[in-house]
């Protein structure tokens, strides 16, 4: 779904995200898409397997440029969460510990309230395969996990930074129901306009020789209008539907339904039960 614009303004704030000993350049690149989609900017590499810079990263950032060019790559874990004041572990473990356990909208919503307050803090994101181990979490001041389907919690790297990175990005927003762009407005349609649609249509099909027998057109007319007029659609309705579509497609208003007419049976479609037959 593309939708970037460089007209408008870009957010890049928040928490670090930290990568712990990442593999692949195209899963950073993946990692470094998720954070740009959702106002995310500070990334940080704890000894990437495959080196750094990686051309394989910034193909697969697809034009998240600011996060890629920005990213800093630490020696430990240590010296990347150093300067930070509170810390998120992601896992998708039970860890017994004493950590206390967040859910993501939970964390997201501390993690706001800590940034509005001026201070610095990360998440942490393990190995594609194996994730944190206990050393790592232990330097992290309490946890956040996944509500996954608990038989297979298999989130891949980019996936779980984008399931933080959107609740961080809704955290912030006024009400949970905001969306970035609204429904162009329209006018509705004055009753005269929608009586002239019906007359139309009326004049159409009775040109065709829809109503038949001509004792139940009134009926006919009646549940024609009342489709028309909702909005939503019954099995009945879609019956009417369909009785209209099959009729415009094999009458003419020169060759009518019930007319002769030499070709009538040539290519003829099944016949589209309708419930006055």
């Amino acid at each position: 779904m593309a939708g970037t614009n460089s007209e408008r303004t870009l957010i890049a704030e928040g928490p670090a995200i930290i990568l712990v000993h990442p593999q692949l350049g195209e899963n950073i690149g993946m990692v470094a898409r998720a954070m740009a989609n959702f106002g995310l900017a500070e990334l940080r590499l704890v000894n990437p397997r495959d080196g750094w810079p990686s051309e394989k990263a910034i193909s697969a950032a697809s034009k998240a440029d600011h996060v890629i060019e920005a990213a800093k790559v630490y020696a430990s874990l240590e010296e990347a969460v150093a300067d930070l004041e509170f810390v998120y572990a992601t896992t998708a473990r039970d860890r017994y510990g004493y950590k206390e356990v967040r859910s993501p909208v939970v964390a997201a919503d501390d993690l706001r309230g800590r940034f509005r307050a001026g201070e610095k803090t990360g998440i942490l994101f393990g190995r594609e395969r194996t994730g944190l181990t206990n050393e790592e979490i232990a330097l992290a001041d309490e946890l956040v996990t996944f509500p996954v389907n608990p038989a297979f919690a298999s989130l891949n790297l980019a996936q779980a930074v984008l399931l933080m990175s959107y609740e961080w990005m809704k955290s912030g927003l006024t009400s949970v129901e905001d969306t970035p762009f609204d429904a162009l407005p329209q006018r509705p349609a004055k009753k005269e306009e929608l009586q002239g649609l019906f007359d139309h249509v009326e004049e159409t099909l009775d040109a065709r020789g829809y109503f038949r027998p001509a004792e139940k057109k009134p009926k006919l007319v009646e549940n024609l209008r009342a489709i028309l007029t909702r909005p939503s659609f019954t099995g009945t309705e879609i019956q009417v539907l369909r009785g209209i579509i099959s009729c415009l497609d094999r009458f003419t208003r020169e060759s009518p339904r019930g007319a002769a007419n030499p070709n009538r049976t040539r290519n003829r479609r099944p016949k589209v039960p309708r419930d006055d037959d």
